[in-house]
């Protein structure tokens, strides 16, 4: 039997992890996408503007990992979004619709009692479809650590 490959995912054109995690893990062809809160990248504070800001600067945070291991929203095959208000559901889905247009990744939604840093909503990707192992190891503003 052959031991699972895992490569750790590591950009800075995404807020660096806000604790003792790494961005994503590829393992054999499916990456995993740690949760995504609105931070912007330069300040590493939440966006203004509510729900909506936070859901969609999430949402190009993850594209930033997603394109430093060479994949993009089409591999998404699985979400989950953390909300701290069950409310903002569909306020949330209005933003996710414009990342994800056609061919819906399966997703499921929950109500949390808390977010870190006081966000108001996380997205992960927990199930990414990678076509191949090999990571791009060099390409301007992406940094990869393979362990």
């Amino acid at each position: 039997m052959s031991e699972l490959q895992r490569k750790i995912v590591n950009t800075t054109s995404a807020p660096a992890a806000i604790g003792p995690y790494s961005q994503a893990v590829v393992v054999d062809r499916t990456m995993y996408i740690s949760g995504q809160l609105g931070l912007d990248v330069a300040s590493g504070q939440l966006v203004d503007g509510g729900v909506q800001a936070q859901a969609k600067q999430a949402l190009i945070n993850m594209g930033e990992i997603l394109k430093a291991a060479g994949c993009n929203y089409g591999n998404v095959v699985k979400t989950t979004v953390l909300l701290a208000d069950i409310n903002d559901f569909n306020a949330v889905n209005e933003v996710y619709k414009t990342f994800f247009s056609s061919n819906f990744p399966a997703r499921a939604a929950y109500q949390v009692a808390a977010l870190p840093r006081g966000g108001l909503v996380e997205i992960e990707a927990d199930r990414c479809s990678r076509p191949s192992l090999r990571l791009l190891t060099s390409r301007p503003h992406h940094k990869q650590v393979i362990v």
